[in-house]
């Protein structure tokens, strides 16, 4: 990873299709982008004054199923984890994503689309390395029982531990390391999911308004209501690591180092990420 030249992609390539919680319609596009520019969203809908967009942790407004980010106006995208996702195991550094909603489509609710795009994209590598964080410290935020700890490492592992009382969900960690694990086989297919006793809440908070078996696993007692099969056994615990991925994205550049994790969400990946930033001394920019 370190001493790699930044990416970024071809062609431009588009797609469409509802947001998870809004139910809105959304085209989006996604355009090569400048060395050093980094990840991009742009509010096409919106004044060209106002609408632009940076992919990163302290632009994250919410996260209340969902990461969402905004800019000094007022604009904002949500749901972008699992575009964030695509764009880390792509390896692509810099992108501009063309968007006329308020929500990231969300396809089939995993990364697998947006890989795809990608790919039909082309890879094109650019002329300056880029840059890495280099985690130099052990640094680890709590929750209660949640946390992120992160230790100095050579490459990017994770270590995550999820805890659902649920009897169909019986994998509870998941070991992911980025020289022997391929994000494309191994994590991007994992869709989101829910259990169907939250639905009615989520609806009544205005939530899941375009949430479907097309695009979320829904879990219910004692079964999946879904007509597709899991993905993979423990597609659970493969898509909280894909939402790990996304939001730790947010920093701005790939990470190296080795993490752990128990029963992480948008709101401490989130937090994990500005106490890392707010202690200089633990990291540094190779």
């Amino acid at each position: 990873m370190i001493n790699l030249a930044q990416k970024t992609i071809n062609n431009s390539i588009s797609c469409n299709s509802i947001g998870l919680h809004t139910g809105c319609n959304v085209n989006m596009t996604l355009k090569p982008a400048e060395i050093d520019s980094g990840i991009i969203f742009k509010r096409i809908d919106l004044p060209d004054s106002q609408n632009i967009i940076k992919a990163e942790f302290k632009n994250v407004t919410t996260t209340n199923l969902g990461t969402t980010i905004a800019n000094e106006f007022g604009a904002s995208v949500s749901t972008v984890e699992h575009l964030m996702a695509a764009i880390w195991g792509c390896g692509i550094d810099n992108l501009i994503i063309e968007i006329d909603n308020i929500e990231v489509p969300i396809m089939d609710g995993s990364s697998e689309p947006f890989v795809f795009l990608i790919e039909c994209a082309g890879i094109h590598h650019q002329t300056v390395n880029r840059k890495i964080i280099e985690i130099l410290e052990n640094i680890r935020v709590e929750d209660n029982d949640k946390f992120i700890e992160a230790n100095p490492a050579n490459d990017f592992i994770l270590d995550i531990s999820v805890d659902f009382n649920h009897p169909l969900i019986t994998q509870k960690n998941l070991n992911y390391h980025s020289t022997s694990h391929s994000f494309k086989n191994d994590i991007c297919r994992a869709r989101t999911f829910c259990f169907k006793n939250e639905i009615e809440t989520m609806h009544k908070m205005g939530l899941a308004k375009g949430g479907s078996l097309d695009n979320a696993i829904v879990v219910d007692i004692d079964k999946i209501l879904n007509n597709e099969k899991l993905r993979y056994p423990d597609e659970f615990i493969r898509h909280k690591t894909l939402d790990f991925i996304g939001d730790l994205f947010l920093a701005g550049h790939f990470i190296v180092g080795h993490f752990r994790a128990n029963k992480v969400g948008h709101t401490l990946n989130n937090k994990f990420l500005h106490y890392l930033f707010n202690n200089p001394q633990k990291w540094r920019l190779v």
